[in-house]
Protein backbone atom coordinates (compact mmCIF):
# COMPACT_ATOMS: atom_id res chain seq x y z
CA UNK A 1 0.00 0.00 0.00
CA UNK A 2 1.09 3.76 -0.78
CA UNK A 3 3.00 5.33 2.13
CA UNK A 4 3.23 2.29 3.89
CA UNK A 5 6.73 1.74 6.51
CA UNK A 6 9.45 0.01 4.77
CA UNK A 7 11.55 -0.81 7.75
CA UNK A 8 10.22 -3.77 9.10
CA UNK A 9 11.80 -3.10 12.45
CA UNK A 10 9.46 -0.34 12.82
CA UNK A 11 6.32 -1.59 14.04
CA UNK A 12 5.80 0.17 16.84
CA UNK A 13 3.26 3.72 17.04
CA UNK A 14 4.57 6.53 17.34
CA UNK A 15 4.42 7.62 20.92
CA UNK A 16 2.61 10.88 22.10
CA UNK A 17 6.22 13.21 22.80
CA UNK A 18 7.48 12.07 18.95
CA UNK A 19 4.08 13.22 17.93
CA UNK A 20 4.71 16.75 19.67
CA UNK A 21 7.98 17.02 18.54
CA UNK A 22 6.83 16.60 14.70
CA UNK A 23 3.72 18.65 15.33
CA UNK A 24 6.52 21.63 16.97
CA UNK A 25 8.92 21.19 13.56
CA UNK A 26 5.54 21.67 11.51
CA UNK A 27 5.41 17.91 10.16
CA UNK A 28 1.71 17.47 10.41
CA UNK A 29 -0.34 15.65 8.16
CA UNK A 30 -2.01 17.84 5.10
CA UNK A 31 -4.42 16.96 1.98
CA UNK A 32 -3.55 18.61 -0.90
CA UNK A 33 -6.86 17.69 -2.58
CA UNK A 34 -9.55 18.28 0.34
CA UNK A 35 -7.75 22.26 -0.51
CA UNK A 36 -8.69 22.11 -4.37
CA UNK A 37 -12.32 20.70 -3.39
CA UNK A 38 -13.02 23.03 -0.96
CA UNK A 39 -12.07 25.97 -3.09
CA UNK A 40 -14.64 24.00 -5.82
CA UNK A 41 -17.67 24.13 -3.39
CA UNK A 42 -16.86 27.39 -1.88
CA UNK A 43 -16.96 29.08 -5.45
CA UNK A 44 -19.93 27.21 -6.08
CA UNK A 45 -21.70 28.19 -3.33
CA UNK A 46 -20.35 32.04 -2.74
CA UNK A 47 -20.93 32.84 -6.75
CA UNK A 48 -24.81 31.42 -6.02
CA UNK A 49 -24.91 33.81 -3.26
CA UNK A 50 -23.33 36.88 -4.46
CA UNK A 51 -23.90 36.99 -8.08
CA UNK A 52 -27.04 38.80 -8.14
CA UNK A 53 -25.38 41.58 -6.81
CA UNK A 54 -22.33 41.33 -8.55
CA UNK A 55 -24.49 41.45 -11.82
CA UNK A 56 -26.01 44.29 -10.63
CA UNK A 57 -23.25 45.91 -9.97
CA UNK A 58 -22.03 45.50 -13.16
CA UNK A 59 -24.62 46.62 -14.98
CA UNK A 60 -24.53 49.90 -12.83
CA UNK A 61 -21.36 50.46 -13.78
CA UNK A 62 -21.31 49.84 -17.40
CA UNK A 63 -24.57 52.44 -17.88
CA UNK A 64 -22.26 54.73 -15.60
CA UNK A 65 -18.71 54.56 -17.66
CA UNK A 66 -20.58 54.22 -21.27
CA UNK A 67 -23.14 56.86 -20.59
CA UNK A 68 -20.98 59.82 -19.03
CA UNK A 69 -17.60 58.35 -21.42
CA UNK A 70 -17.89 60.86 -24.70
CA UNK A 71 -17.46 63.17 -21.30
CA UNK A 72 -14.77 62.29 -19.97
CA UNK A 73 -11.45 64.44 -20.05
CA UNK A 74 -8.37 62.50 -20.55
CA UNK A 75 -5.55 63.84 -18.17
CA UNK A 76 -3.17 62.70 -15.49
CA UNK A 77 -5.61 63.37 -13.01
CA UNK A 78 -9.17 62.03 -14.28
CA UNK A 79 -7.05 58.85 -15.45
CA UNK A 80 -5.67 58.47 -11.94
CA UNK A 81 -8.96 59.30 -10.30
CA UNK A 82 -10.59 56.54 -13.32
CA UNK A 83 -7.94 54.41 -11.69
CA UNK A 84 -8.91 54.59 -8.07
CA UNK A 85 -12.43 54.62 -8.57
CA UNK A 86 -12.28 51.25 -11.19
CA UNK A 87 -10.15 49.67 -8.68
CA UNK A 88 -12.65 50.40 -5.49
CA UNK A 89 -15.17 49.01 -8.00
CA UNK A 90 -13.81 45.91 -8.72
CA UNK A 91 -12.70 44.95 -4.95
CA UNK A 92 -15.98 45.30 -3.79
CA UNK A 93 -17.44 42.76 -6.52
CA UNK A 94 -13.66 40.17 -5.90
CA UNK A 95 -13.03 40.80 -2.07
CA UNK A 96 -16.78 39.01 -0.72
CA UNK A 97 -15.67 35.96 -2.73
CA UNK A 98 -12.02 35.79 -1.94
CA UNK A 99 -12.47 36.34 1.44
CA UNK A 100 -14.88 33.66 1.47
CA UNK A 101 -12.55 31.34 -0.19
CA UNK A 102 -9.66 32.21 2.05
CA UNK A 103 -12.06 31.17 5.17
CA UNK A 104 -12.91 28.17 3.74
CA UNK A 105 -9.32 27.27 3.43
CA UNK A 106 -8.57 28.37 6.92
CA UNK A 107 -11.27 26.26 7.78
CA UNK A 108 -10.00 23.39 5.92
CA UNK A 109 -6.92 23.45 7.12
CA UNK A 110 -7.81 24.40 11.15
CA UNK A 111 -9.93 20.74 10.85
CA UNK A 112 -6.92 18.84 9.61
CA UNK A 113 -4.10 20.04 11.83
CA UNK A 114 -5.99 21.73 14.42
CA UNK A 115 -4.38 24.53 16.94
CA UNK A 116 -0.57 24.89 15.38
CA UNK A 117 1.83 27.94 14.83
CA UNK A 118 5.64 27.59 14.59
CA UNK A 119 8.59 28.76 13.07
CA UNK A 120 10.60 26.19 12.65
CA UNK A 121 9.26 25.14 9.15
CA UNK A 122 11.39 28.41 7.99
CA UNK A 123 14.68 26.58 9.73
CA UNK A 124 17.31 26.09 7.29
CA UNK A 125 17.82 22.38 6.66
CA UNK A 126 21.01 20.88 4.72
CA UNK A 127 19.22 18.12 3.87
CA UNK A 128 16.47 19.56 2.29
CA UNK A 129 19.34 20.79 -0.74
CA UNK A 130 19.93 16.27 -1.13
CA UNK A 131 19.99 16.56 -4.46
CA UNK A 132 20.29 12.61 -4.85
CA UNK A 133 17.34 12.09 -2.36
CA UNK A 134 14.90 14.78 -4.09
CA UNK A 135 15.57 12.65 -7.10
CA UNK A 136 14.78 9.38 -5.68
CA UNK A 137 11.17 11.01 -4.38
CA UNK A 138 10.37 12.30 -7.83
CA UNK A 139 11.53 9.58 -10.13
CA UNK A 140 11.30 6.42 -7.36
CA UNK A 141 9.16 7.50 -4.97
CA UNK A 142 5.70 4.92 -4.85
CA UNK A 143 4.09 8.40 -2.92
CA UNK A 144 5.14 10.32 -6.25
CA UNK A 145 3.81 7.74 -8.52
CA UNK A 146 0.33 8.31 -6.22
CA UNK A 147 0.33 12.08 -6.60
CA UNK A 148 1.19 11.72 -10.25
CA UNK A 149 -2.35 9.46 -10.49
CA UNK A 150 -4.46 11.90 -8.20
CA UNK A 151 -3.37 14.57 -10.22
CA UNK A 152 -4.31 12.93 -13.97
CA UNK A 153 -7.43 11.35 -12.34
CA UNK A 154 -7.95 15.07 -11.50
CA UNK A 155 -6.96 16.28 -14.67
CA UNK A 156 -9.23 13.54 -16.36
CA UNK A 157 -12.52 14.54 -14.19
CA UNK A 158 -12.28 17.85 -15.27
CA UNK A 159 -11.78 17.64 -18.73
CA UNK A 160 -13.95 15.22 -19.69
CA UNK A 161 -17.37 16.18 -17.42
CA UNK A 162 -17.34 19.66 -18.83
CA UNK A 163 -17.03 18.20 -22.37
CA UNK A 164 -19.79 15.99 -22.02
CA UNK A 165 -22.48 18.55 -20.72
CA UNK A 166 -21.43 20.62 -23.19
CA UNK A 167 -21.83 17.86 -25.69
CA UNK A 168 -25.40 17.68 -24.12
CA UNK A 169 -25.78 21.44 -24.48
CA UNK A 170 -24.58 22.12 -28.08
CA UNK A 171 -28.32 21.91 -29.31
CA UNK A 172 -28.75 25.08 -26.88
CA UNK A 173 -25.90 27.05 -28.86
CA UNK A 174 -27.53 28.10 -32.01
CA UNK A 175 -30.60 29.53 -29.97
CA UNK A 176 -28.55 31.33 -27.83
CA UNK A 177 -27.75 34.02 -31.11
CA UNK A 178 -31.37 35.01 -31.00
CA UNK A 179 -31.00 35.56 -26.81
CA UNK A 180 -30.32 39.00 -24.93
CA UNK A 181 -27.18 39.23 -23.05
CA UNK A 182 -28.85 38.61 -19.86
CA UNK A 183 -30.64 35.36 -21.26
CA UNK A 184 -26.70 34.39 -22.46
CA UNK A 185 -25.04 34.96 -18.92
CA UNK A 186 -27.82 33.28 -17.12
CA UNK A 187 -27.48 30.36 -19.68
CA UNK A 188 -23.63 30.27 -18.99
CA UNK A 189 -23.50 30.62 -15.58
CA UNK A 190 -26.44 27.64 -15.66
CA UNK A 191 -24.05 25.40 -17.64
CA UNK A 192 -21.16 26.05 -15.77
CA UNK A 193 -23.17 25.74 -12.68
CA UNK A 194 -24.11 22.10 -13.90
CA UNK A 195 -20.39 21.35 -15.04
CA UNK A 196 -19.56 22.11 -11.01
CA UNK A 197 -21.85 20.16 -9.75
CA UNK A 198 -21.23 17.03 -11.81
CA UNK A 199 -17.85 17.32 -11.39
CA UNK A 200 -17.77 17.58 -7.63
CA UNK A 201 -18.87 13.78 -6.57
CA UNK A 202 -16.09 11.95 -7.83
CA UNK A 203 -13.59 15.18 -6.88
CA UNK A 204 -14.89 14.69 -3.22
CA UNK A 205 -14.40 11.01 -3.20
CA UNK A 206 -10.77 11.32 -4.38
CA UNK A 207 -10.63 14.49 -1.52
CA UNK A 208 -11.67 11.79 1.05
CA UNK A 209 -9.19 9.03 -0.20
CA UNK A 210 -6.70 11.71 -0.15
CA UNK A 211 -7.44 12.63 3.61
CA UNK A 212 -6.82 9.05 4.71
CA UNK A 213 -4.09 8.10 2.58
CA UNK A 214 -1.92 11.18 3.63
CA UNK A 215 -2.86 10.12 7.31
CA UNK A 216 -1.64 6.56 7.29
CA UNK A 217 1.60 7.96 5.45
CA UNK A 218 1.55 10.07 8.07
CA UNK A 219 1.24 7.38 10.57
CA UNK A 220 3.65 5.52 9.07
CA UNK A 221 6.19 7.58 8.66
CA UNK A 222 6.60 7.81 12.25
CA UNK A 223 6.64 4.49 13.16
CA UNK A 224 9.57 3.36 15.87
CA UNK A 225 11.40 0.47 16.60
CA UNK A 226 10.74 -1.14 20.14
CA UNK A 227 14.22 0.23 21.22
CA UNK A 228 13.25 3.69 20.82
CA UNK A 229 9.74 3.36 22.58
CA UNK A 230 12.21 2.13 25.67
CA UNK A 231 14.51 4.50 25.31
CA UNK A 232 11.99 7.06 25.06
CA UNK A 233 9.87 6.13 28.28
CA UNK A 234 13.26 5.73 30.06
CA UNK A 235 13.94 9.24 29.27
CA UNK A 236 10.37 10.65 30.35
CA UNK A 237 10.72 7.67 33.42
CA UNK A 238 14.22 7.56 34.29
CA UNK A 239 16.81 4.71 34.06
CA UNK A 240 14.98 1.94 36.08
CA UNK A 241 18.42 1.38 37.30
CA UNK A 242 19.37 4.29 38.07
CA UNK A 243 15.64 4.88 39.85
CA UNK A 244 16.01 1.49 42.50
CA UNK A 245 19.66 2.50 42.91
CA UNK A 246 18.56 5.73 44.24
CA UNK A 247 15.64 4.70 45.86
CA UNK A 248 18.09 2.49 47.22
CA UNK A 249 20.15 5.03 49.05
CA UNK A 250 17.40 7.08 50.10
CA UNK A 251 15.95 4.16 51.80
CA UNK A 252 19.37 3.32 53.61
CA UNK A 253 19.89 7.21 54.54
CA UNK A 254 16.29 6.85 56.14
CA UNK A 255 17.14 3.73 58.08
CA UNK A 256 20.77 4.95 59.18
CA UNK A 257 19.44 8.38 60.15
CA UNK A 258 16.07 6.28 61.76
CA UNK A 259 18.37 3.74 63.93
CA UNK A 260 20.33 7.18 65.53
CA UNK A 261 17.27 7.55 66.98
CA UNK A 262 17.10 4.25 68.91
CA UNK A 263 18.98 4.81 71.79
CA UNK A 264 16.65 7.73 72.70
CA UNK A 265 14.46 5.39 72.97
CA UNK A 266 12.20 4.29 76.16
CA UNK A 267 11.54 0.97 75.42
CA UNK A 268 11.73 -1.30 72.02
CA UNK A 269 8.83 -3.57 71.36
CA UNK A 270 9.27 -6.54 69.69
CA UNK A 271 7.03 -9.33 68.50
CA UNK A 272 9.99 -11.04 69.14
CA UNK A 273 11.48 -11.90 65.75
CA UNK A 274 10.25 -10.21 62.94
CA UNK A 275 9.17 -6.74 64.26
CA UNK A 276 10.65 -4.25 66.45
CA UNK A 277 8.94 -0.49 67.49
CA UNK A 278 11.20 2.01 69.81
CA UNK A 279 9.00 4.42 71.59
CA UNK A 280 9.83 7.37 73.60
CA UNK A 281 7.41 9.36 75.76
CA UNK A 282 8.20 12.70 76.93
CA UNK A 283 5.51 15.20 78.15
CA UNK A 284 7.46 18.12 77.27
CA UNK A 285 7.44 17.38 73.82
CA UNK A 286 3.88 15.27 73.27
CA UNK A 287 1.30 14.53 74.92
CA UNK A 288 1.69 10.77 73.74
CA UNK A 289 4.59 8.26 73.38
CA UNK A 290 6.32 9.01 69.66
CA UNK A 291 7.59 6.18 67.68
CA UNK A 292 11.30 6.82 66.84
CA UNK A 293 12.05 3.89 64.80
CA UNK A 294 10.54 0.70 63.71
CA UNK A 295 11.99 -2.34 61.37
CA UNK A 296 10.84 -5.92 60.32
CA UNK A 297 13.38 -8.84 59.81
CA UNK A 298 16.90 -7.25 59.49
CA UNK A 299 16.04 -4.52 60.32
CA UNK A 300 14.26 -5.02 63.76
CA UNK A 301 17.18 -7.22 65.15
CA UNK A 302 19.17 -4.26 63.93
CA UNK A 303 16.99 -1.81 66.05
CA UNK A 304 17.19 -4.34 68.96
CA UNK A 305 21.14 -4.82 68.50
CA UNK A 306 21.44 -1.39 68.94
CA UNK A 307 18.94 -1.19 72.09
CA UNK A 308 21.14 -3.54 73.76
CA UNK A 309 23.87 -1.48 73.34
CA UNK A 310 22.49 1.29 74.51
CA UNK A 311 20.98 -0.54 76.99
CA UNK A 312 17.26 0.37 76.21
CA UNK A 313 14.76 -1.51 77.81
CA UNK A 314 12.87 -4.75 74.98
CA UNK A 315 9.47 -5.96 75.63
CA UNK A 316 7.96 -8.69 74.27
CA UNK A 317 4.41 -7.66 73.21
CA UNK A 318 3.09 -9.37 69.79
CA UNK A 319 -0.31 -7.70 69.67
CA UNK A 320 1.16 -4.11 70.72
CA UNK A 321 3.82 -4.07 68.29
CA UNK A 322 2.28 -5.80 65.51
CA UNK A 323 -0.37 -2.70 65.93
CA UNK A 324 2.32 -0.45 66.24
CA UNK A 325 4.18 -1.31 63.20
CA UNK A 326 0.87 -1.23 60.77
CA UNK A 327 -0.74 1.68 62.03
CA UNK A 328 2.09 4.18 63.12
CA UNK A 329 4.46 5.95 60.99
CA UNK A 330 8.36 7.01 62.60
CA UNK A 331 7.45 10.62 63.74
CA UNK A 332 3.75 9.93 64.70
CA UNK A 333 2.76 9.46 68.23
CA UNK A 334 0.37 6.60 69.23
CA UNK A 335 -2.75 6.67 68.58
CA UNK A 336 -4.97 6.81 70.99
CA UNK A 337 -6.60 3.39 70.85
CA UNK A 338 -2.70 1.99 72.18
CA UNK A 339 -2.34 4.44 75.09
CA UNK A 340 -3.39 1.82 77.27
CA UNK A 341 -1.24 -1.07 75.98
CA UNK A 342 1.86 1.66 75.71
CA UNK A 343 1.50 3.24 79.43
CA UNK A 344 1.43 -0.67 80.90
CA UNK A 345 4.77 -1.70 79.25
CA UNK A 346 6.34 1.77 79.87
CA UNK A 347 5.17 1.96 83.77
CA UNK A 348 6.61 -1.96 84.26
CA UNK A 349 10.05 -0.68 82.97
CA UNK A 350 9.34 2.38 85.07
CA UNK A 351 8.85 0.20 88.32
CA UNK A 352 12.27 -1.43 87.54
CA UNK A 353 14.54 1.81 86.82
CA UNK A 354 12.51 4.70 88.13
CA UNK A 355 13.35 8.21 85.82
CA UNK A 356 12.24 11.79 86.13
CA UNK A 357 9.83 13.54 82.75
Amino acid sequence: MFGKQQDPSRTEKATPKRLRKQRQEGNVPKSQELGKVVSLLGGLIILNLWLGPMSERLKLLFRHYLQYGSEFTVNSESIYALFVALSLDIAYLILPVLLFLALLGYIAQRLQVGKLWTTKVFKFKWARFNILRGLKQCFFSPMTALRALKSLIFSLILGIIPGMVLWNEYLNFLPMYYATPEGVAAYMLETGFTVVKYSMLPLIVIAAFDVWQTRYAYNESLKMTKDEVKDERKQAEGDPVIKNRQKRKMLEFMAKRMLSNVPKADVVVTNPTHIAVALSYNPSEAPAPVVLAKGANRLAERIKEIARENRVPIRENVPLARALYKSVEVGEMIPEDLYKAVAAVLASIWRLKPRSH
